[in-house]
């Protein structure tokens, strides 16, 4: 008989996301001796209202920023709004300790963005819909 059961869900709850990440985050620090896992977000909110209405998300680790997610609403594009964020997140990275930062995002999204401030690609997989690709990206930051 098992002794443990396997649960498929697209559902998990926060605290299940949770138990992984912090049992994964103590595996680490006994392997490398290094305690520094910590969120990363720079936000933008709505002045009236102080609602979130995008910004960037992410995770700075064992010396790397990981960008997880970035939205800046249409009507606020192309006003520089979302360089000065990538390069608040990346100053902050840098004061953490990080000496580099990698991301993804898809080809009809923002890759060029990210080419323009630095980043290179080092990886490519094709996904839905056809023609389009994630597209995996670095950046030394020191």
């Amino acid at each position: 008989m098992p002794k443990h059961s396997i649960h498929l869900t697209d559902s998990p709850q926060s605290g299940d996301i949770e138990s992984i990440s912090r049992s994964l985050n103590e595996f680490n620090i006994q392997k490398t001796g290094i305690d520094d896992v910590r969120p990363i977000a720079v936000l933008i909110k709505d002045p009236e209202t102080g609602k979130v209405i995008g910004g960037l998300t992410g995770r700075t680790s064992l010396g790397l920023l990981f960008v997880d997610l970035f939205y800046i609403p249409p009507s606020l594009r192309g006003e520089g709004l979302g360089s000065r964020i990538l390069a608040e997140a990346e100053a902050e990275a840098i004061e953490r300790g990080c000496r580099g930062a990698v991301l993804y995002t898809i080809n009809f999204q923002a890759p060029e963005f990210y080419l323009r401030h630095g980043w290179r690609v080092f990886g490519d997989v094709p996904c839905e819909p056809a023609g389009s690709s994630r597209v995996f990206m670095r950046k030394d930051l020191v």
